[in-house]
């Protein structure tokens, strides 16, 4: 699908879990393609970066804070700012504005709640800006209530704390390893098989599009069995927290 570098990480597993086998598997972690971000804040980040994660043309996902003006915010100490998910893209392959009706299709921006958890769009450009407002004001004809999304520009991103990134990829311990990875890893922010599997785990993706995709990532037979099992196990349960 991707003119795509790949990350050759030679995996040899051993250990107590069911990935016992010792297997060698060239993993997809990154793709060099021009891309272009965007940011949202639609409520708990774990759920979003999965909502995002799992759409085709989605490069790579993290999650974080902005949106306010204190310093170095943490998940302990948010201060004014807002839980976001900060998604990398290919224009080529999926729309800013297809971005932007995921966004309004899968919260309602018109409940009150705290900073942490409010409707935002953060804009990297002036088109983008435009368009967020003119969805914005699509939504606002169709809603009895008065639609509190925030749009502003984009600023700072703060990186949340490790535990945060993939958390649902991360709950799989004895996974980890499979895929080159550490629990709380930082290339967790930057993998594309990650962003993916994250995504897949939860059900964030139909079983379709999953036998579709998961043929470029690198995966052997016993990882995908085992990811496509829950896929299949979670369709229909939406963001998760």
């Amino acid at each position: 699908m991707f003119k795509a570098i790949f990350s050759n990480i030679s995996n040899t597993i051993k250990g107590t879990n069911r990935f016992t086998e010792s297997r060698i598997m060239s993993l997809l972690h990154n793709v060099d393609v021009p891309f272009e971000k965007a940011t949202f804040g639609l409520g708990c980040f774990w759920g979003v970066e999965t909502l995002f994660g799992g759409k085709t043309g989605v490069l790579r996902t993290r999650v974080g804070y902005g949106g306010g003006k204190a310093p170095n915010p943490t998940y302990k100490k948010i201060q004014d700012h807002t839980e976001i998910t900060q998604v990398d893209f290919d224009p080529k392959i999926v729309s800013y504005e297809e971005l932007l009706d995921m966004f309004w299709k899968n919260h309602d921006p018109t409940f009150k709640t705290k900073t942490q958890y409010c409707s935002l769009i953060l804009y990297h450009s002036p088109e983008q800006k435009s368009l967020a407002e003119k969805t914005r004001d699509e939504f606002k004809k169709t809603s009895k209530d008065e639609v509190l999304t925030r749009i502003e520009p984009f600023e700072t991103f703060y990186d949340a704390e490790g535990y945060h990134q993939k958390y649902h990829l991360q709950e799989h311990a004895s996974l980890l390893p499979t895929l080159g990875f550490q629990k709380d890893d930082e290339r967790l922010k930057t993998s594309h098989l990650a962003s993916k599997i994250n995504a897949y785990l939860v059900g964030m993706s139909t079983v379709e599009q999953f036998d579709t995709e998961v043929t470029s990532l690198g995966l052997d037979e016993e990882t995908t069995k085992y990811i496509r099992e829950y896929n299949v196990q979670n369709q229909g349960r939406g963001m998760t927290c």
